[in-house]
């Protein structure tokens, strides 16, 4: 696959060990991706959180009722198709998920456990999470745009998942690389996931000798003239 790695556990340990959200988002700019991240209000619900994995998109939408009648057999069923969503969670994956308003908590403690008992890698909500001190404890990567303790039972329902999402005019495809850390979130699409993380680990060679030259006195003119870089 690589000459840094040869599966997704090796990348994304790398990529924690060495790499950070702006550097490949640089590099997806390099490769005319340039409208990747998500918005600048979703982040890590802990600044020391690294999120990394294959996203498993999920699709919500508002209900205002936990279980009513109507033409779709999802109306009756409370939460809709969140359980069998969570349940289908595989190692590296990371729960991702558009639609819904921002009325209600998307994720919380209990989804976290069990998406640590599937291997998942980590939760994007784009919305509110709930349970802030149940996620921190149990050390589970999620970013939200930030905790709100009102249940989506009575007012949302996950209604499809492994589908195609759009966030922020990002579309997010299942199998996509999820990326982020407290600077942002970053999508990168599975097609680019190998020259996106290549080019990200030769950049952050780059960096360093440009922190080394800068450390010694070069001036940012003479650096980015030599290595083009800053």
């Amino acid at each position: 696959m690589s000459q840094f790695w040869s599966n997704d556990d090796e990348l994304f340990r790398l990529a924690k060990e060495k790499l950070f959200v702006a550097l490949v988002g640089d590099v997806l700019d390099s490769m005319g991706l340039i409208h990747q991240f998500l918005s600048p209000q979703l982040k890590p619900i802990d600044p020391e959180m690294v999120i990394i994995g294959r996203a498993m998109p999920v699709l919500e939408a508002d209900y205002f009722q936990q279980s009513s009648a109507g033409n779709s057999e999802l109306s009756e069923k409370p939460f809709g198709l969140m359980f069998h969503a969570l349940d289908d969670l595989q190692k590296n994956e990371i729960y991702i998920c558009a639609g819904g308003s921002l009325r209600y908590a998307q994720w919380g403690g209990l989804m976290s456990t069990r998406a640590i008992q599937c291997g998942a890698a980590g939760a994007v909500i784009h919305g509110y999470h709930r349970d802030s001190n149940e996620i921190l404890r149990l050390n589970f990567p999620v970013a939200s745009f930030g905790s709100y303790a009102q249940d989506q039972g009575p007012r949302g329902k996950v209604v499809d998942w492994r589908v195609p999402i759009e966030l922020d005019g990002v579309r997010v495809m299942p199998g996509d690389v999820i990326f982020g850390d407290r600077d942002g979130v970053l999508v990168i699409p599975a097609q680019a996931v190998d020259d996106a993380f290549h080019g990200a680990f030769e950049k952050a060679k780059d960096e360093n000798k440009v922190l080394d030259a800068l450390k010694k006195g070069m001036s940012t003119v003479e650096a980015y003239e030599k290595f083009g870089i800053m």
